[in-house]
């Protein structure tokens, strides 16, 4: 048997099986052939593929975009500008992100010293008194 098993791509690649059938599944990593007796053989270029996977998930990269990634490798005329164009649309995203949640800290951290200063009830809670009374929008603080 030429190839690697499932088990040996796994161990290699710093995953589990499951992880290995998902990425199959979710067509980042190519099935591989069978052999008779029904056992999957994967190419050696597949470890490297999955470390390429998780790597790019690392830098907040879908399984979708790590898709579209590696298929611009296989794409005739594909520049090195085309894909540093999505990691340029990822770097925004992760600066959108950071926006939202150092909104979300200071709203937290204003209710918290609000909090802080209250000596009463949990019913006086401003954090809890935060919630409007239909249950769908926090007050602006």
């Amino acid at each position: 048997m030429s190839g690697l098993t499932i088990g040996a791509v796994a161990k290699q690649a710093g995953v589990n099986i499951d992880t290995l059938r998902y990425y199959e599944r979710q067509g980042v990593v190519v099935k591989p052939p069978r052999t008779d007796s029904n056992y999957r053989v994967y190419p050696e270029e597949t470890v490297r593929r999955v470390w390429f996977v998780k790597r790019a998930q690392e830098l907040g990269f879908s399984l979708k975009e790590i898709k579209a990634l590696l298929a611009l490798r296989a794409t005739h005329g594909a520049r090195c500008e085309d894909v540093r164009q999505q990691a340029l649309r990822k770097i925004e995203e992760i600066e959108d992100k950071i926006r939202s949640l150092k909104a979300m800290k200071a709203a937290l951290g204003k209710l918290a010293d609000e909090c802080s200063a209250t000596q009463g009830p949990v019913s006086d809670c401003p954090i809890l008194e935060s919630w409007n009374t239909n249950g769908k929008r926090w007050r602006k603080s």
